[in-house]
């Protein structure tokens, strides 16, 4: 059965040309031309990708990430005509998977998919039981949910995937590059500071429960999840 896209795009142009070249790779791809058609096609279909535009009527794309994000782990990858280190942040912190700035060459369009398509698939594949316990801390990657202090806490997939990727080594530093290659996949296009952001947002979510374990910085270096 073939992968099936949602495009949700205002601009119709862009819309018909990422659906021709889509559709010629085999995806099966359905379109939308604000984010209120767009959540409610994704109810409909249930796409196992969407591709979704930042600016548009009725309701923008970081809304709509929002919105599937607390229903749904589908990768999102974010479409947006600005470059500047905000709006990037925006979208990560709804909790999109990836981003991509316009104007953009469907190459680089193809392989962010497949790569993004290619991460889902692999962390929901493991034979393993993928779950690791820590004082009032439990990263559970089979159902992808975060526990702390007793109390699930919501948590984008990219932030589930690099605390336990560094909770699987318990005080090994990795650089931000390393964690690029490993959590992201080695044909990301973004740059390190992707790494930065999401450690970040998951300190807001860990600081101070426990004095048995932290996300450390190691300037000059990287990260770790230090274990006392």
């Amino acid at each position: 059965m073939a992968v099936s896209v949602l495009v949700v795009e205002d601009e119709k142009n862009i819309q018909e040309l990422l659906q021709l070249y889509l559709e010629k790779e085999g995806y099966a791809v359905t379109v939308a031309s604000d984010g209120g058609q767009g959540l409610a096609k994704f109810h409909a279909i249930h796409p196992d990708l969407v591709l979704l535009d930042v600016m548009m009527p009725v309701m923008d794309g970081w809304s709509v990430c929002k919105a599937i994000r607390a229903e749904s782990q589908t990768p999102v990858i974010m479409l947006t005509a600005k470059g500047e280190t905000d709006d990037k942040v925006a979208g990560l912190k709804a909790g999109a998977d990836d981003y991509i700035t316009k104007p953009f060459e469907m190459q680089e369009v193809l392989a962010r998919i497949e790569a993004v398509l290619r991460r889902s698939d692999r962390s929901g594949s493991e034979a393993a039981p993928r779950r690791l316990t820590f004082d009032k801390l439990t990263i559970d990657m089979d159902a992808f949910e975060l526990t702390v202090n007793g109390k699930k806490v919501d948590t984008p997939p990219k932030e589930m995937e690099l605390l336990f990727y560094l909770a699987s080594s318990p005080n090994r530093v990795y650089t931000r590059n390393q964690l690029l290659d490993e959590v992201w996949g080695f044909d990301y296009f973004g740059d390190s500071r992707t790494v930065d952001v999401h450690v970040k947002r998951l300190r807001e979510k860990l600081e101070g429960v426990s004095d048995q374990w932290c996300l450390k910085t190691v300037w000059g270096v990287g990260y770790k999840f230090e274990v006392q």
